[in-house]
């Protein structure tokens, strides 16, 4: 598995022409980890990891979540708020995003929901389900 993880990590990579130390600079994860696991030297990564490398590769955690073998699809373990609070973390921290976006005070779970359904019809990704 570790291979083929981290075959899918180097296509992901690739497919958005950064190199190593680019993602290293846009996501905070060290471009030799990032090369380990996409030689298949290293495991799949922590979801901590996976969290700070999906906005840079352009794709919902989940896909990377699935890929690392962390979410079965048969048995949901997030419940609707985590998934919505992680949806809302990917648009978070979507670089291409972020500018403009100002938002104070504590967030209900319906409004965060708001954002990433206007996030996924301005960008015409899939977050939720």
């Amino acid at each position: 598995m570790e291979r083929n993880f981290g075959q899918y990590m180097k296509d992901l990579r690739q497919k958005v022409r950064m190199s190593l130390r680019e993602v290293e600079r846009e996501s905070g994860v060290s471009n030799a980890y990032i090369a380990q696991l996409e030689r298949g030297d290293r495991p799949p990564p922590s979801a901590e990891i996976l969290k700070k490398l999906a906005p840079v590769y352009n794709v919902p955690l989940r896909d990377l979540l699935k890929a690392a073998g962390y979410w079965d699809e048969e048995k949901p373990s997030l419940t609707e708020e985590e998934e919505v609070e992680m949806a809302f973390q990917f648009v978070m921290n979507d670089p291409r995003y972020r500018s403009g976006t100002r938002l104070s005070g504590p967030l209900t779970t319906e409004v965060k929901r708001f954002i990433v359904e206007m996030y996924e019809k301005a960008t015409g990704k899939k977050l939720l389900p």
